[in-house]
């Protein structure tokens, strides 16, 4: 269990991994100059060792919390994911030490969207193999395999954030928009919702994926797929490398059963900028390649730095945790002229009850009180009167099922 709260001064953050220059600023407006910015990942010891005196950690999606180094992380209150996903971090061994993880869901949704589109007019217009072959001198103005975009017909698999912006671009570009989605949703403009997958994969022109990595979707388009497609097809994904069954997607493109494809993301990527990238769809034709760069524009770098910095300044200073993908959330103003305690425990019978008792015991005059749990944590949240009472704090540590707690003063 942590100990008193302190100032911010001595509240260690870490950020790793290049996030954008705007996630400091905000922090530091809100009062917290002990910033450490790392360039790259650590992993391995180097990484625990780090952790071992961080109270605040932002990562992007390479570096790995795991079970392991988040139980060598002592002091560690919350982390920042400052990117959409959040498979790199065992969140459920987060959340059973009392630690939510915050990220930014929609930070980049334009800037993947805007990629999706010009893969579109890419494979339409084979415009890989022409530039590629124009760098090496060749002239092959050629009508093979080169068609428009109006017309065609685009099938979304997934249709959240990102799907639903791509559906809304599409649709300027003059294509019908067909989607499918484990849940009923709303659509946007003409699109249509079809019931299954089989019965989208059979109408489209183009497939582009928007799913996350999850067991169901691993292999989600292999070769039982793909043949239900139109001959003629192409695919895209830039959802998760696991999501497309690449042997079978080449099989399907060297055949000539598809007619090109487009990925951003990849089952294993490089972890640097100057490790070798290999892939079974190098120098294949009509095959759009790139390093996972779909969120990768400096408009969603600035605002994904923006939004979970701020995330992570409304957990520190108040103990808002809205927007955490693993922990109880609770959207909470800012605490005038009061203590605020928070305490994370187990979520079991008693806790709440013995709470209640210790802040009797104390003497403390309540001015409000919060509770949520998820799962097997609660977290509840008390605001006191400024007259705290100090032996308060390790009353309520002392109450069993504890994780943490903090005061706020």
């Amino acid at each position: 269990m942590s100990e008193f709260s302190f100032p911010k001064d001595r509240i260690q953050i870490t950020l790793m991994e290049n996030v954008h220059e705007s996630a400091v600023e905000v922090l530091s407006r809100a009062g917290y100059n002990t910033v450490e910015q790392i360039k790259g990942g650590l992993e391995g010891d180097e990484l625990k060792a780090r952790l071992a005196h961080t109270h605040i950690l932002g990562i992007r999606s390479r570096t790995q919390l795991t079970h392991d180094v988040l139980h060598a992380a002592p002091k560690l209150m919350a982390v920042g994911c400052f990117c959409i996903g959040t498979n790199q971090v065992d969140l459920d061994a987060a959340c059973a030490l009392g630690i939510p993880v915050f990220n930014a869901p929609h930070a980049n949704t334009r800037s993947v969207a805007e990629l999706v589109l010009a893969e579109i007019v890419m494979l339409c217009r084979r415009l890989g193999d022409r530039n590629n072959e124009m760098h090496r001198g060749v002239w092959q103005k050629a009508l093979f395999g080169s068609c428009e975009v109006r017309g065609k017909t685009l099938g979304i698999v997934g249709y959240g954030h990102i799907g639903s912006q791509v559906s809304i671009l599409a649709e300027s570009f003059g294509m019908r928009v067909l989607y499918h989605d484990i849940e009923p949703k709303l659509a946007m403009g003409n699109a249509q919702q079809v019931g299954t997958l089989d019965e989208l994969l059979q109408q489209v022109d183009l497939l582009t994926l928007h799913v996350p990595d999850l067991p169901e979707t691993r292999n989600l388009i292999g070769l039982q797929e793909m043949a239900r497609m139109k001959q003629g097809s192409m695919l895209i994904n830039a959802s998760r490398g696991g999501v497309v069954d690449l042997l079978a997607l080449k099989a399907n493109i060297d055949r000539g059963h598809l007619a090109g494809a487009a990925l951003d993301v990849f089952p294993v990527e490089p972890k640097a900028n100057n490790e070798p990238f290999v892939h079974p769809l190098q120098n294949t034709p009509n095959v759009v390649l790139t390093p996972h760069m779909g969120g990768n524009t400096a408009e969603a770098q600035k605002n994904i730095g923006l939004e979970v910095a701020r995330k992570l300044v409304g957990y520190s200073d108040w103990g808002s945790s809205i927007g955490a993908v693993n922990f109880p959330e609770l959207s909470l103003p800012a605490h005038a002229g009061a203590h605020r305690v928070l305490h994370i425990h187990r979520n079991q019978p008693g806790v709440l009850g013995a709470i209640n008792r210790a802040l009797a015991e104390s003497g403390a005059n309540v001015a409000g009180q919060h509770l949520q749990t998820r799962g097997d944590v609660g977290y509840v949240v008390i605001d006191i009167e400024a007259s705290h009472h100090h032996e308060l704090h390790e009353r309520l540590r002392a109450v069993p099922g504890t994780i943490k707690c903090r005061v706020l003063y």
